[in-house]
């Protein structure tokens, strides 16, 4: 009997199987890229039901370890999960095919919005666009919640500190505080007998088998670049290198990075040039931190463009790359596997708060609380891809808006 080809059309099994799993990996978060609307809490169960529901790249107990790392990193956390999830799927490669490919999308969409801007001294009109997307991404929030929870919520301690959490952030306490504080709080609780015993080597017990030096690389962040009066290319790039390497929390905490620097330092930015390029990155699909490539063209036309997204982007990359293998090394140590369970347990109860706020802002009239409901029901009962929900949406915006004028 004859054996399998280990060639086809010139190219090993090998070859052709990884080429198909970069091709996967690209396409779909791509597709992602360009369909992805409301924030990360949106993104990220989006992502779940594509590559856990359907593809089963992995499980939920893994997915929760990687988006627990993201929480962890600095950086676009709806982005530093799609490098993750590439890695899973397609090793090095997939990682930046991955993340590249969910920003791609947003960066293209942003200059056309800034080349309008530029050109008319304003933004198309998208409103209608969000007032059918917003509805329908509740229930996808909901459904990526209800799954990954069931994995998450294990035992007394790590329920009883999500509830916590949901309400201190409902009551507006800081998200990164929240986090960590959760994380350390699981930590203290479960291993309270062995910190009397902590000395010297208690990092070799926090991350078993790991040097100081991958320690050192997995929570460190980049410096500061220096300030210049003019707007160079080479500065800008280097703010947005320096924004993407220290930046914790949602757009909001964006906003006050961008402000400090280009509107009070630098005055490179007026303030209503800095709300507008915020307001862009909220509209578009994919991370919000194209709100970078907006700022880019402004003070630099398409150059300047690219140069602020790579620059935002990059540290992301890194921090992936180097926190990546260090994860597993995470999960079966007694104290990390710790503080991965408490950060795991709070970003789903931000999640939570998240989708609380966005169902608050989203659901304004009976319109749009049926289109919520049609959206729950279609995924629930009919596992129905959420990109469509998206599409959906915006068509219903769409209709809505020819009808009403």
């Amino acid at each position: 009997m004859e054996g399998k080809p280990d060639r086809v059309d010139g190219q090993s099994v090998a070859q052709v199987g990884q080429a198909g799993r970069l091709a996967e990996v690209g396409l779909l978060f791509l597709r992602l890229g360009f369909f992805s609307y409301g924030g990360p809490a949106v993104y990220i169960a989006m992502m779940r039901d594509e590559v856990v529901a359907r593809r089963r790249w992995l499980d939920d107990s893994r997915f929760l370890d990687l988006l627990g790392a993201t929480n962890l990193i600095p950086g676009p956390n709806a982005t530093e999960m799609a490098s993750y999830l590439g890695r899973v799927r397609a090793g090095w490669r997939g990682l930046v095919l991955g993340g590249v490919c969910f920003i791609v999308p947003a960066m293209l969409i942003t200059l056309g919005f800034a080349w309008a801007y530029v050109r008319y001294g304003s933004t198309p009109e998208v409103s209608w666009l969000l007032y059918g997307v917003k509805p329908v991404i509740i229930g996808v929030v909901v459904q990526a919640l209800w799954g990954l929870g069931r994995t998450a919520v294990r035992g007394r301690l790590v329920p009883a500190m999500g509830i916590v959490v949901l309400v201190l952030y409902l009551l507006g306490f800081n998200e990164i505080a929240l986090l960590f504080g959760a994380g350390l709080f699981v930590v203290l609780a479960r291993n309270l007998p062995r910190v009397a015993g902590l000395g010297a080597g208690s990092a070799g017990l926090f991350l078993p088998g790991l040097g100081a030096a991958k320690l050192a690389l997995l929570l460190g962040v980049g410096g500061a670049a220096a300030g210049v009066a003019a707007v160079s290319l080479s500065q800008l790039f280097l703010m947005f290198l320096k924004i993407g390497s220290i930046l914790y929390g949602s757009g909001y905490v964006l906003l006050a990075f961008l402000r400090a620097d280009f509107v009070e330092r630098l005055g490179w930015l007026t303030e209503k040039q800095l709300l507008d390029a915020v307001a862009v990155g909220q509209v578009t699909p994919g991370p919000v931190l194209s709100t970078a490539t907006f700022i880019g063209y402004l003070l630099g036309s398409w150059q300047g463009a690219l140069l602020a997204t790579a620059g935002v982007f990059l540290p992301s990359f890194v921090f992936v790359a180097v926190s990546g293998p260090i994860i597993p090394y995470l999960r079966h140590s007694p104290w990390a596997g710790a503080l991965l369970d408490g950060v795991n347990v709070a970003a789903l109860a931000l999640m939570a708060g998240v989708t609380w706020q966005l169902a608050r802002g989203a659901i304004v009239d009976p319109l749009t609380g049926v289109l919520a409901a049609l959206g729950a029901v279609l995924l629930v009962r009919f596992n129905v891809n959420s990109v469509w929900l998206v599409l959906l949406g915006a068509l219903a915006g769409f209709a809505y808006k020819a009808v009403a004028g």
